[in-house]
């Protein structure tokens, strides 16, 4: 079932994203590329539990995804890789963004991925926007792809430590 996010998710939500990367990014990313990417990037943007953007699926009373949309300038990021207030966009010039998704290694390939991005893009398409972008890790590129979703350019975030994370900025007319 999904629902929206609220602060008392949170501590739930870290727990599934740090699952999540660790057990789908192995064949992607480094060990070390993984964890520098848990403790730099990955985590939870609490402006999409604030804006009411970010959605979880609950399956027998656990969280096994997640994932928002935004009405926001951040392409991708938790709270402690943004730097800078994260301005509104214009839904008449501008891509809403996807977020966030994540889904607990043992749920994978069950379509909670897609049934969050669905919902997520009704929900964009209701307030005005007429295109998406997101930035996709490489282990989500294919779903995205499948959804419609088309590359436009590879991005290598350089981490505080040193490691590089490879992302693909994508997008997708709705």
């Amino acid at each position: 079932m999904i629902k929206l996010a609220t602060f008392t998710h949170i501590a739930e939500l870290q727990q599934l994203i740090a699952l999540s990367v660790r057990g789908l990014s192995t064949a992607f990313y480094t060990p070390a590329q993984i964890e520098s990417a848990i403790r730099y990037v990955f985590g939870i943007d609490s402006q999409l539990i604030t804006d009411g953007t970010y959605y979880i699926f609950e399956k027998e009373h656990a969280i096994v995804g997640c994932g928002g949309w935004s009405k926001r300038n951040t392409l991708y990021g938790g709270d402690q890789h943004k730097e800078t207030e994260d301005p509104l966009l214009d839904p008449r010039r501008d891509a809403a963004r996807i977020r966030a998704f994540f889904v607990h290694p043992a749920h994978a390939r069950q379509g909670i991925g897609r049934q969050i991005i669905a919902t997520c893009e009704a929900a964009a398409k209701r307030n005005g926007f007429t295109s998406l972008e997101l930035g996709a890790t490489l282990p989500g590129v294919p779903l995205y792809a499948a959804m419609g979703y088309h590359p436009l350019e590879r991005i290598d975030e350089r981490l505080p430590d040193g490691e590089v994370l490879g992302i693909i900025k994508m997008r997708k007319n709705i």
